[in-house]
C-alpha cells in the first residue's frame, strides 16, 4: 500500500511527501468496513493540529460513495484538476480546475467526475466559527535576514 514519506520534521515544522500528484489514485484508504481508492489524509503525517486535509482522485464515472456532514468542521474543496459534479443539500454545482467551494459542518455533500479524465481534489477541513476579520491580521513580517 502507498504510503506518506516523512521528508524532515524540526521544532516548528514537518515535511510530508505525497509523491506525484498524477499517483495519488494509488493510494487506499482503510475506513471501517469499506476502503476508498485514490484518497489519502496528510494531516496526522504532518502533525498539523489545527486542521487535517485528504487529496483525493476520481476515476471517470466515480463519485464518492456517500452523502456525509461533519459535526464541527468546515471544509474547503480544491478542485486541482478535471471536471465533475458537486453536491450540497441537494444542490448541484458543476465543478472544474480552479474552483474551490466551501461548505459547512452541517452541509451534505458529495463529489463526481463527470469528466473522461481523473479528477484530482484537495480537501482541507478545519473547526468552523473560529476565525474572525481580525484573523487575516495574525501574520507578523520579520526584520530577519533571509538565509539561503
Amino acid at each position: 500500500m502507498k504510503t506518506i514519506e516523512t521528508v524532515k520534521n524540526g521544532k516548528n515544522f514537518t515535511v510530508v511527501n505525497v509523491g506525484k500528484l498524477s499517483d495519488i489514485k494509488d493510494y487506499v484508504l482503510p475506513l471501517g468496513n469499506i476502503e476508498i481508492p485514490g484518497k489519502v489524509f496528510a494531516g496526522q503525517a504532518l502533525h498539523a493540529t489545527g486542521s487535517e486535509l485528504s487529496f483525493q482522485s476520481f476515476a471517470p464515472g466515480q463519485d464518492s460513495g456517500f452523502l456525509h456532514t461533519h459535526k464541527n468542521h468546515e471544509e474547503l474543496y480544491f478542485i486541482l484538476k478535471g471536471e465533475g459534479l458537486y453536491q450540497v443539500d441537494g444542490e448541484e454545482v458543476s465543478v472544474t480546475e480552479g474552483n474551490i467551494i466551501r461548505v459547512a459542518p452541517e452541509g451534505r455533500r458529495a463529489l463526481k467526475n463527470t469528466g473522461d479524465s481523473e479528477l484530482l481534489m484537495l480537501c482541507v477541513q478545519y473547526k468552523g466559527n473560529t476565525f474572525t476579520a481580525e484573523d487575516a491580521t495574525d501574520g507578523n513580517i520579520l526584520n530577519d535576514e533571509l538565509k539561503w
